[in-house]
């Protein structure tokens, strides 16, 4: 789960992290009001959506070449003027999409004076099975790019959660970003006070960019993008209710309902599978003969026939969806609760695009079965392969 960058900023401050004052506005009066309680004279108008890139952002609904979706303004007057221009408005960056996303709330925040910007991030990491800290001294750039142009500006490294956060390791992020004195103190005092709110809130990704070094020599976190381990958030009520849930997609939100593994991406071909690796490798082999999926559907193993039906409706419920493979392997999960599911969704919604089923496993002969005696026109298919090939032709006719 995302929440937004004053949220973000909000958790870190319980911790102690250093972050600047600022409020969140959904209207320019509200904006306005906001700013009158900042000391100015520079205050800092940024829209807030799940997105980054937005000071780069352009709005669809404003003449080419304004501004983007993070402005300066030295007046409460501009506040208002800036937030008038976002508030309502598409901003579409590198990370939303040519689609954008529509700005509904702001954060009015005091200016910072920034003498140097870093970055500094932190993750689960996968191969260690602990939590990593990244820094680089190219603070307020994509960090992508600084991967694939200068890589050596990169440090990483892991924390054993033996231990967790140790005084050696803010020294390794003071080292690494140049620092000395009173700011490498300040440095390892925050690299406890970021380990501590990641572990206790359960984050899955906390990205600062940039952190910085103000005028007055402090160090301030002045961005946060924060997202967090979904499986573990039943832990944090407080957390959850931080949830924006305009800022997902509505077919993501309906399968969460439903405690669907579902992900929508920017194919044809709908699938429903059961089991992460069988759905990867059905999205793989899609790719494989010439098509792209349209989405990531776990139905899990031990899904009801609500279940299913749920997950079909979901997936017709996308207008770019072409055609539907159905791929389950019968294990826990039945291949004849399956077929009664799919069945029962087609009954419930129709069936205008072309539909494969593969099926395997336990019950299969009685699942497939019941789909043949269904008299709906859907094409069977022996094995993965076989129907990866046969959707893929029926899509493109």
């Amino acid at each position: 789960m995302n929440i937004h960058e004053y949220q973000g900023k909000a958790v870190l401050k319980e911790f102690g992290a250093p972050v600047s004052k600022g409020f969140p506005a959904f209207t320019a009066a509200e904006a306005e009001a906001a700013a009158r309680q900042l000391p100015g004279p520079l205050y800092v108008v940024k829209s807030q959506i799940h997105a980054g890139g937005r000071g780069k952002g352009t709005f669809k609904e404003l003449p080419a070449g304004s501004k983007g979706g993070v402005r300066l303004a030295r007046s409460i007057d501009e506040v208002k003027a800036h937030a008038a221009d976002m508030l309502g408005n598409t901003l579409v960056t590198v990370q939303t999409g040519p689609a954008g996303k529509q700005v509904n709330r702001l954060y009015i925040e005091d200016g910072s004076d920034i003498e140097k910007e870093f970055y500094l991030s932190m993750l689960v990491d996968r191969e260690t099975s602990r939590i990593a800290f990244v820094v680089s001294t190219e603070g307020g750039m994509n960090i992508e790019d600084v991967a694939h142009d200068t890589p050596e500006k990169i440090i990483t490294f892991s924390v054993d959660p033996v231990t967790g956060a140790m005084p050696l390791h803010g020294r390794k992020v003071a080292k690494a970003l140049g620092l000395s004195g009173d700011l490498a103190r300040q440095a390892e005092k925050l690299v406890g006070q970021l380990y501590t709110a990641f572990t206790a809130t359960d984050m899955a990704m906390l990205e600062i960019n940039p952190l910085i070094i103000t005028k007055d020599q402090q160090l301030k976190c002045l961005d946060a993008k924060i997202s967090f381990d979904s499986n573990a958030l039943y832990r944090h009520p407080n957390i959850v209710a931080l949830r924006d849930i305009t800022e997902e997609d509505a077919k993501e939100i309906e399968a969460s309902k439903y405690d669907l593994a579902y992900i929508a991406l920017d194919g044809t071909i709908g699938c429903m599978v059961n089991g992460a690796g069988l759905a990867m490798a059905t999205l793989d082999i899609i790719k494989l003969y010439g098509a792209e999926p349209a989405n990531f559907l776990d139905v899990g193993g031990g899904a009801s026939e609500e279940k299913v039906t749920a997950a079909f409706k979901i997936i017709t419920a996308d207008p770019q969806v072409k055609g539907i493979l159905v791929n389950i392997f019968g294990g826990i999960m039945k291949c004849d609760v399956i077929a009664r599911g799919v069945i029962g969704a087609v009954k419930a919604v129709g069936l205008k695009v072309p539909l494969v089923v593969r099926l395997e496993g336990t019950n299969v002969e009685e699942g497939k079965a019941i789909i043949r005696d269904s008299g709906l026109n859907v094409i069977p298919a022996d094995d993965l392969d076989d129907a990866a090939q046969k959707i893929v032709k029926a899509v493109k006719g």
